[in-house]
């Protein structure tokens, strides 16, 4: 069965109150397999519109990736980076 991928592209407006939203994502990423490939770190923006910060995490299927972002837990963590930023995710299906 193919990996599921979360991207994500960020833009941090609050250091602070993203910091909540990241410590309060573990619970969720823990229960769906989560497997953090890129958080931060140097990008090159190649083309398109970029925001400084950009995330690759790695679930065990493309379900587990919808089910992670669909649970109470991430859903929690969601409602604290609403006031610390602005995000785009899209879940992809690996190959």
């Amino acid at each position: 069965m193919p990996k599921g991928y979360w991207i994500a592209h960020v833009t941090v407006t609050d250091p602070d109150q993203y910091q909540h939203y990241a410590t309060a994502t573990r619970a969720a990423f823990q229960k769906y397999g989560a497997n953090i490939l890129a958080r931060g770190g140097a990008y090159e923006q190649m083309e398109g519109q970029g925001r400084p910060r950009n995330v690759v995490i790695e679930f065990p299927s493309l379900q587990a990736a919808r089910d992670c972002y669909n649970s109470p837990e991430y859903q929690e963590a969601k409602a604290k980076r609403a006031a610390a930023g602005i995000a785009e995710i899209v879940l992809v299906e690996g190959v």
